[in-house]
């Protein structure tokens, strides 16, 4: 399906670069929208000068809700129809839970679970109205196991897989499609801009290296956008990628003792890494 509209928050860099260019490749109109205002519009004009689609960039803090309501309304006064939402911008934090402030939680509740609420909240009912539309909320894999060290993340894409499932419960009578992406370790800036504006942490400055240790081979953004694309066009509930993260979950679903104890164990290995 192609000559959609798509708006796509975080789109500047890592996934939500990834996919906007994937989603533009195939002939679509996209607004990348970020909170980094220069990165948005280099983006743009450079997915646009690719073409076949059009890309136009926004700047976007998804913390402010009007303004995320205010983008929604503009694509469908320019347009006429948003045919997807992706609520992809987020951050990563990380530290132990004692040396975690309540503005790491803060931030991250406030960029990672209200973003998306903001921008379910701006497109929602429109798309019901129309009986029309697709959300793609960005979660992790972070968001269907418990890794430590990394409370806060793991708690806001918990509350986003928990929200995207129960919308689109709520959704599909209405025509409008719903899904959830829950990655792994992908190779995106994230990891090297964790605890953003924020206290710096040991994890936080290590968790480049921990990915690598865990996953041994970092999935590149360019990949994750294809496993997205299918699994839109599929309508698939929650998209998993690549397949160790598939495994993952699986094994986490299958046998979650057995599961939580190698966690927990790997966990303790990592927090003497790094001199917990």
């Amino acid at each position: 399906m192609a000559d959609r509209v798509a708006i796509v928050t975080g789109g500047a860099s890592g996934i939500g670069r990834a996919l906007a260019a994937a989603l533009a490749a195939r002939g679509d109109t996209v607004l990348v929208a970020d909170v980094a205002a220069d990165a948005a519009k280099t983006t743009a004009e450079r997915l646009t000068a690719r073409g076949p689609g059009e890309a136009r960039a926004a700047e976007l803090d998804v913390r402010d809700a009007a303004a995320v309501q205010a983008l929604v309304t503009s694509a469908y006064e320019e347009y006429g129809r948003l045919d997807l939402l992706v609520n992809n911008a987020g951050i990563a934090v990380g530290g132990t839970v004692d040396e975690l402030s309540l503005d790491h939680w803060n931030r991250t509740i406030d960029v990672n679970l209200r973003g998306v609420v903001h921008g379910v909240h701006a497109a929602y009912p429109r798309m019901k109205r129309r009986r029309s539309g697709q959300i793609l909320n960005t979660a992790s894999l972070a968001g269907l196991t418990e890794p430590p060290m990394m409370a806060p993340y793991v708690a806001t894409k918990h509350a986003v897989v928990g929200l995207s499932l129960s919308l689109r419960a709520e959704a599909a009578p209405h025509g409008v499609r719903v899904s959830v992406l829950c990655p792994g370790f992908v190779d995106t800036p994230l990891l090297d801009h964790t605890n953003p504006d924020l206290p710096q942490t040991e994890a936080g400055r290590n968790a480049r290296a921990s990915a690598v240790r865990i996953q041994r081979r970092l999935y590149p953004a360019d990949r994750l956008a294809g496993d997205i694309l299918r699994g839109l066009d599929r309508n698939t509930a929650v998209i998993v990628a690549p397949a160790t993260a598939r495994i993952a979950w699986y094994a986490n679903r299958l046998l979650p003792g057995m599961v939580r104890r190698i966690t927990q164990v790997e966990g303790n290995r990592q927090a003497r890494r790094l001199g917990y």
